[in-house]
């Protein structure tokens, strides 16, 4: 019987090794071709995503300007501090604080207007517990101290706007030959519409449904009753039209 000599048999198993090997390398490139990254693109395409309208706490501020020479509030301020009021009831979070100069000349004039101030403000509905006063010492000596009035509030906010983090013109970069929106479009119509909303919260949801105008609903279902018609009619059609274009 012939034995095989063990130089040979050393051969034949290194020969299997690197068969073996060369398998797992062939398999592993072919499952890694079948296999295709998915990238996600950092720049959105819609611009409500890339400049999104926040809510935020945000501040309310008003100032009432009191000469040295005079202790009270004139009648357009006490309309002022009204208003101011009205507003605190409709869109505040929270209470009311008055900041009060110290330290200046007009110093004893503002604390004689305070309590007209605060009679308007209680009598508006706002509470006298929730109504703060505090000191505060003006930064700038030459600018005429006020009487501030601010409250808490939520505001929309978007941006900030004006960058430009790729080039728009031609560049060794894909991002000219992709079309795209470029980062800051849109930018300016959500920060002007977040400024203009009159309640930030109408941009999360909708307001509750109020009354319905009853008189005019009641005109509405007696024509419909009576089998009349129910559009409204007017005496003169033409009156309220500003332009004779199309006629």
């Amino acid at each position: 019987m012939n034995r095989v000599p063990p130089a040979r048999s050393a051969s034949r198993g290194s020969r299997s090794t690197v068969a073996r090997v060369a398998m797992i390398l062939i398999w592993s490139v072919t499952l890694s071709g079948c296999y295709t990254a998915r990238t996600v693109e950092e720049v959105p395409d819609d611009f409500r995503q890339r400049h999104p309208i926040a809510l935020k706490d945000g501040n309310r501020s008003f100032e009432v300007l009191i000469g040295s020479n005079r202790g009270g509030l004139a009648p357009a301020q006490r309309a002022d501090v009204l208003a101011f009021a009205h507003a605190w009831k409709r869109e505040a979070t929270g209470g009311l604080i008055i900041d009060m100069p110290s330290g200046t000349t007009n110093e004893r004039a503002a604390a004689d207007t305070l309590p007209e101030i605060k009679s308007i403000l209680v009598a508006t509905g706002i509470p006298a517990s929730g109504i703060y006063v505090r000191a505060y010492h003006p930064v700038s000596p030459v600018r005429l101290a006020a009487i501030r009035l601010n409250y808490p509030k939520i505001v929309a906010e978007a941006g900030p706007c004006g960058l430009w983090p790729a080039d728009l013109g031609p560049a060794a970069g894909t991002e000219y030959w992709e079309n795209h929106q470029y980062w800051n479009f849109g930018c300016a119509s959500q920060r002007n519409l977040a400024a203009m909303v009159d309640n930030p919260a109408d941009l999360v949801q909708p307001r509750g449904e109020g009354e319905a105008y009853q008189a005019r609903r009641t005109v509405v279902m007696d024509k419909y009753r009576q089998g009349q018609s129910t559009a409204t009619t007017y005496p003169n059609a033409n009156q309220g039209k500003i332009s004779d274009v199309g006629q």
